[in-house]
């Protein structure tokens, strides 16, 4: 077996863990949501939910992986004690990660497609009107389709082979420079559009009439969710960058660190869009159509569209090609602690199988668009909910319980761990919070995700 690799440098743990967290549901879902839910009375309440419920499931498992040196079911056998089966959820982990990357491949697939059609001019002087032809047309296409699945697969899969610290923290750490330099010039020509105002106050200024007719339940439960699900937690794909990180700081100041620079490109997401959006009389629609349909039509009629155009789908490719590498490490780091393998073979078996896996996906809107699976949803949709509404939540219930039972690892055994080395400790007194408090507030997330929209 080969010796475990540990991140270089502290900034390139917290930047290769926030691309993990950071990604397409960061840049259209939390703006679009935001404004719908009233603006600040939604950010308020998300949070809310990210200091009370994604941090602490977050230094859980990275606890986990950090005490264990080990990826998800090495993990839990390293720690658990003699006879218990916790480890059984590592192989529901490996599995969610699996299930994850056989759609997240092909939406970044999308996200790559738009930044080439940008670059080579494909919008220049379409007609505003034409742009939902570019997104229809491209999800026929077989060729295309898989095309820029694959090639995210084969790139992604190429930075792993050389290593965590040559090629995961390398690239992640210029790839997450990269991101919060294009976010940060991208909000500055939104902010300099006319009447880009507007779109500022729609986002961000709190409309509790707004927030009243979505329904004040509805508002809650949206924050308690994004607050949740943009950490990616419950599947150990935060875990696995716990094995490769130090002890010289405490688990609640990194993880504070991660939270944030999450919350940053959400927030400055909803700055590059609304107000492009309001300065262009677009409305902001919901999902996919947000990114590939109402931003195209904001850049053909501006001003450098092709330009502004290109860097907007280049910093969103930088998301979720960075999430895409952070989730294959782990599927590749699983192969080589339970089977014994190299990186080398493991990357490349992973390799094989992803590109196998992820036809489904990238076929399911043209040759298998008539499949419908989970409740008549499309093979997208279906592998999204088994992973966002099952997986996720069970699975942070799962680290919950282990952390903090004494069926499990122990309170007591987390947190000597979350408080090894430098910087904010947790007190012992949220102890009955966690045992009683949280694992309430993660059913009820659970439960929304399973009632009919």
């Amino acid at each position: 077996m080969e010796k475990r690799e540990n991140f270089s440098t502290q900034i390139g743990f917290i930047l290769v863990s926030a691309g993990c967290a950071i990604g397409i549901g960061n840049v259209w879902k939390f703006p679009y949501v935001a404004g719908k839910c009233g603006g600040a009375v939604f950010v308020m309440f998300y949070l809310i939910f990210l200091i009370l419920m994604g941090l602490p499931i977050m230094t859980m498992e990275l606890a986990v992986g950090r005490a264990s040196r080990q990826s998800a079911v090495k993990g839990y056998k390293t720690l658990e004690k003699a006879g218990q089966k916790w480890h059984i959820h590592g192989w529901f982990c490996i599995l969610g990660c699996y299930l994850l990357m056989m759609y997240y491949t092909t939406v970044s697939g999308w996200m790559l497609a738009y930044f080439c059609k940008f670059c080579t001019g494909s919008f220049s002087g379409m007609a505003a009107e034409n742009v939902d032809t570019v997104f229809t047309n491209m999800l026929a296409s077989p060729a295309e389709m898989c095309i820029y699945m694959a090639i995210t697969v084969i790139l992604g899969f190429a930075v792993l082979g050389f290593g965590v610290q040559k090629g995961l923290e390398r690239v992640n750490k210029f790839m997450m420079s990269g991101l919060l330099l294009l976010i940060i010039v991208l909000a500055a020509h939104s902010f300099a559009l006319k009447n880009a105002g507007e779109g500022i106050k729609f986002y961000l200024l709190p409309d509790w009439n707004r927030a009243k007719e979505v329904g004040m339940v509805t508002v809650v439960t949206s924050a308690m969710n994004q607050a949740f699900f943009t950490l990616s937690l419950g599947m150990s794909s935060i875990e696995i960058f716990g094995s490769y990180m130090s002890d010289k700081y405490t688990l609640l100041g990194e993880s504070a660190k991660i939270c944030a620079l999450d919350t940053f490109v959400a927030l400055i997401s909803g700055l590059i869009i609304f107000p492009a959006c309001f300065s262009f009389n677009v409305e902001p629609d919901q999902g996919p159509s947000l990114i590939f349909v109402t931003m195209p039509r904001v850049f053909v009629n501006m001003h450098g569209g092709r330009i502004w155009g290109a860097l907007f789908f280049l910093f969103i490719t930088f998301a979720s090609f960075s999430t895409v590498t952070s989730v294959f490490e782990n599927l590749v780091a699983g192969l080589m602690d339970n089977l014994g393998w190299s990186r080398k073979k493991s990357v490349a078996v992973n390799l094989v199988v992803m590109l196998i896996a992820s036809l489904p996906c990238a076929l399911g809107f043209n040759v298998l668009k008539n499949v419908h699976l989970i409740g008549g949803r499309d093979i997208l949709d279906s592998e999204d909910f088994i992973v966002s509404s099952l997986l996720l939540p069970i699975g942070s219930l799962v680290f919950l319980l282990f952390c903090t039972t004494k069926a499990g690892w122990g309170f007591d055994n987390y947190l000597n761990e979350a408080n090894k080395g430098k910087g904010p400790q947790i007190s012992p007194k949220i102890k009955f919070y966690c045992n009683f408090i949280l694992p309430v507030l993660i059913m009820i997330i659970l439960i929304s995700g399973l009632l009919p929209k």
